[in-house]
C-alpha cells in the first residue's frame, strides 16, 4: 500500500478531544469535496506531474500541491529518522479515507503509537479499530459527495465548522438524520472573526456541545 504525502510534520494538535496533544501530521493527497473555505486547497488535486521525491517533499518552505509517495514503512522510518517525540500519529488531507488506513494505522499502533483519522465523513473509513475517527460533515459542498451513516457511526468525535445559523442547523438536521446521540460534538468557527466565535459559544451552551477553537491558528504554529 502507497501514501501520497503531501506533508509530514510534528505539531501541536489544536481541535477537538486531543487539543494540546503533540502530533506527528501526516497530509494525504486528493480531495473532491470541495470545501469553500477550505484551507489546504493545495491537497486536492492528485496529477502525476506533482509527484517528487520524498526529500523534496520534506524540505518544501511552502504549501504545493507536491506530493511523494510512501509505503507505511517507508513512513516509519521517515519518523524514526526525524527522531519526533510526539505518540500521536493525526492522518490528515486532503480527504484521508479515500484510501484503506488500515496498513499505516496498524504498523504505528504496534510501534506504541495512537492514530487519529481527520474526515469529511464522506467516504468509507477503513481503519483499525483503535484508530480515533473525528468526523467533520461537510454537508452541501461543491462536490457534491453525501455524508455517509457508516462514517458518523464510526466516529469517535464529531467537529463542525460554523459561521452562520445555517451551519448550525445543518448539523442538527445531520445528527437527527444518523441518529447520533452519545458521540461527542464540537463546534469549530470557520475564522477566527468574533461572529463566529460567539456563534459557536452560544450554540455550545444551549445544546450542552464542546468548543474547538483551532489552538494552533491562535498562537501561530502550523
Amino acid at each position: 500500500m502507497n501514501y501520497k504525502i503531501n506533508e509530514l510534520f510534528e505539531t501541536i494538535q489544536g481541535e477537538g478531544s486531543f487539543t494540546g496533544q503533540p502530533s506527528i501530521f501526516i497530509r494525504l493527497q486528493g480531495c473532491p469535496v470541495g470545501c469553500s473555505w477550505c484551507d489546504t486547497k493545495h491537497t486536492w488535486d492528485i496529477s502525476l506531474d506533482d509527484e517528487v521525491t520524498a526529500e523534496t517533499m520534506l524540505t518544501k518552505s511552502e504549501e504545493t500541491q507536491h506530493w511523494a509517495n510512501f509505503t507505511p514503512e517507508d513512513i516509519l522510518a521517515l519518523v524514526n529518522d526525524k527522531k519526533f517525540n510526539a505518540k500521536h500519529i493525526v492522518i490528515t488531507g486532503g480527504e484521508p479515507c479515500m484510501v484503506d488506513l488500515t496498513p499505516l494505522c496498524e504498523l504505528f499502533e504496534q510501534r506504541g503509537y495512537s492514530t487519529q483519522i481527520e474526515t469529511s465523513g464522506t467516504f468509507e473509513i477503513i481503519t483499525t479499530e483503535k484508530s480515533w475517527v473525528t468526523v467533520s460533515p461537510k454537508v452541501n459542498m461543491r462536490g457534491g459527495y453525501k455524508i455517509l451513516n457508516s462514517a458518523m457511526a464510526r466516529a469517535n468525535e464529531i467537529k463542525h465548522p460554523v459561521a452562520t445559523e445555517q451551519h448550525v442547523d445543518d448539523l442538527k438536521a445531520l445528527l437527527a438524520e444518523h441518529q447520533v446521540i452519545d458521540t461527542p460534538i464540537y463546534l469549530q468557527p470557520i475564522s477566527q472573526k468574533k461572529r463566529a466565535t460567539e456563534l459557536a459559544i452560544a450554540t455550545c451552551i444551549a445544546n450542552n456541545w464542546r468548543l474547538s477553537v483551532q489552538v494552533h491558528k491562535y498562537i501561530g504554529i502550523e
